[in-house]
């Protein structure tokens, strides 16, 4: 079995609300790529490369990566994943969301061709459904709250509140949401790095108070010394996202011990391979670690979501629910029920391109005639 063709297709998502931001920036339009790898056998896999701006990846740049890496992966067998990341890494240095598309295409082939659900090819499962923690918009206190109540209303359990780096603030916001959704729901606040280190201990003590859980980057993510001061100066878990952009930064955070928990994510880590060696990474180092925000298509939360089935040590819940917050998918298999996503049955990942979608042009890159 060889890889015959790879196909781009675009996969441009708005957002169902035009005024969703965070600290960064406003984010209207999720945009990103699917990749599609067709083998001589007619098996084919899917990935996605999330064009994530603040992570360093621009849709066009990933285009461009992407075609670049469309020579090296044709006429590969998909089972030599090691060979072929490898070869990729020799074509470009990082661009770590086009090399998740194309891992997360070639495990998907693999376990498509075995007739096997994802989660196998990673040891199994040790749990049918993962909880899902959705996230709010940065807004006012009082439509955030309102936007939290419904949230626990559709039966969610665990709510992350985006904060701007504002004390006084983010403090309205998470005391306005806590006393709309009540004692029982866990929260957690995402800073994006807005904050300076003492603010951000000053913010973490009061939050502490209304049952904030978690604190995710805090501070600008090459602060390392910043980021362990407020690690080591608060009461709640500190956790790195942006910091946590590659499997040697887990390595750095983890052995340093600089943060309590780590977000994991396929495309900033570059597939599931990597995601996985990141996961057994923080659980030798005995930090905490849950998947991140699966922004985009599902069959992105639905492959994440295979990982997180056989992962003992996630204590927390995981963001695979935001799909819903996003037009235009052209993926479909994974729902989110009552807070919280089981995961899909296989073979794969069980998310597959929606029939509409096969219409969709794409850029196919094919076996060469001499090859």
């Amino acid at each position: 079995m060889i890889v015959e063709e790879f196909q781009v297709l675009p996969c441009h998502m708005p957002q169902a609300d035009p005024g969703w931001r965070f600290s960064i920036h406003a984010n209207r339009i999720s945009k990103g790529w699917l990749v599609r790898l067709i083998t001589d056998t007619g098996v084919s896999g899917l990935g996605y490369a999330s064009a994530t701006r603040h992570m360093g990846a621009s849709a066009e740049g990933l285009k461009g990566a992407l075609e670049a890496f469309a020579p090296v992966v044709i006429g590969r067998d998909p089972f030599d994943i090691e060979g072929t990341l490898a070869a990729l890494d020799h074509e470009l240095t990082g661009i770590y969301q086009a090399k998740a598309a194309i891992d997360c295409a070639l495990h998907e082939i693999i376990a498509r061709s075995l007739d096997l659900p994802l989660h196998h090819l990673f040891g199994g499962r040790v749990r049918d459904e993962v909880p899902v923690m959705r996230v709010l918009s940065i807004k006012d206190p009082e439509e955030m709250a309102a936007r939290g109540r419904a949230l626990v209303e559709a039966g969610y359990r665990f709510i992350k509140i985006k904060v701007d780096g504002h004390v006084n603030d983010d403090f309205e916001r998470v005391r306005a949401i806590r006393e709309a959704v009540g004692p029982g729901i866990r929260l957690t606040i995402d800073a994006n790095q807005a904050y300076q280190p003492k603010d951000a201990i000053l913010i973490a003590g009061r939050v502490a108070e209304l049952g904030v859980e978690i604190f995710e980057q805090p501070v600008a993510a090459d602060d390392h010394a910043g980021l362990k001061l407020v690690t080591d100066n608060t009461p709640i878990t500190i956790e790195a996202d942006e910091s946590a952009g590659s499997l040697r930064e887990v390595m750095v955070l983890v052995a340093d011990r600089v943060v309590d928990a780590v977000s994991l994510k396929l495309p900033k880590l570059g597939g599931m391979r990597n995601a996985v060696a990141a996961a057994r990474i923080c659980e030798a180092g005995r930090v905490r670690c849950r998947f991140g925000a699966h922004v985009g298509p599902r069959l992105m939360s639905a492959q994440a979501a295979h990982l997180a089935a056989g992962l003992a040590g996630l204590e927390f819940a995981c963001e695979f629910g935001e799909f819903v917050r996003l037009t235009n998918d052209p993926t479909e298999g994974i729902e989110n029920l009552d807070g919280k996503v089981a995961v899909p049955p296989g073979p794969g990942s069980g998310a597959r391109l929606r029939s509409e979608a096969e219409e969709v042009g794409s850029d196919a890159y094919p076996l060469p005639a001499d090859a």
